[in-house]
């Protein structure tokens, strides 16, 4: 009796932005549940926990054309000539109110975030589109959807952001391509360390959140892991709210 072996393929996942507070959650997690992780990262120190599990590399910027394409077909070698998703956590936080903000301050944190994104799903795309399909989650924020004092440029960005996502997701949609975005409020992570510097702007901060709490970077990890992973394929074109309800009800 002649017995063939089932050959499973290799889900193979690309974060960029991998050195992130959330993008080390991210990434452990998709690790644990055995898929190859590739990581685009400026800040190599901060990932070799990861790298030693089994996490593979490439140290650049987001920003640089050459380096997320690098990454994109590193991550496709690595699945077997397939790339089942891409997670986007790059991001900057600049709070200053229009009149005290040089318009090349503002240039960059709409490069950083919106610019960087914009790259990522243009080359994953088109890597996709040869290979069936995939997924990609983006990264907005409140301050694309609630009115935050001092967040016209990340709320710029971000709005671009999600904008893109639809447009994105429309564009795809037959391709078999899902394009969705998280949406975090405040986050527990090195980017907020400024805004959680003192108990009495941390408490500030909580009274704006209907829970009257601020997220665990865990949270947004699970949920983009969900998006990649396990969500419905019905599910494209979204911007979940991780906000504990702050741009949807009053608290």
């Amino acid at each position: 009796m002649q017995i063939s072996k089932i050959r499973y393929m290799v889900e193979s996942y690309l974060i960029v932005g991998g050195s992130s507070d959330i993008a080390l959650e991210l990434a452990s997690k998709l690790l644990a549940k055995g898929h190859s992780v590739t990581l685009l990262a400026r800040d190599a120190e901060r990932v070799q926990d990861l790298v030693s599990q089994g996490a593979h590399l490439v140290q650049g910027d987001a920003l640089d054309k050459e380096c997320v394409q690098q990454a994109v077909d590193l991550a496709k070698e690595n699945g077997e000539g397939s790339l089942s998703g891409v997670a986007h956590l790059v991001g900057s936080l600049v709070l200053r109110p229009p009149h005290s903000l040089a318009l090349d301050a503002f240039q960059e944190v709409i490069h950083t975030n919106l610019s960087s994104a914009f790259l990522t799903l243009s080359i994953a795309c088109k890597s996709m589109l040869r290979t069936g399909g995939g997924r990609l989650v983006f990264t907005s924020s409140v301050a694309a959807s609630f009115g935050l004092m001092n967040h016209e440029a990340i709320a710029a960005a971000k709005g671009g952001v999600e904008s893109m996502v639809r447009s994105a997701a429309a564009t795809y949609s037959q391709r078999k391509i899902r394009v969705n975005a998280v949406a975090p409020g405040l986050t527990d992570t090195r980017l907020a360390e400024t805004l959680l510097r003192s108990d009495a702007i941390r408490e500030a901060a909580v009274n704006k959140i209907p829970i009257k709490r601020i997220n665990e970077k865990e949270e947004i990890a699970s949920t983009m892991e969900w998006l990649l992973c396990s969500a419905p394929d019905n599910i494209t074109g979204q911007i979940l709210h991780l906000d504990g309800g702050m741009a949807k009800i009053s608290g």
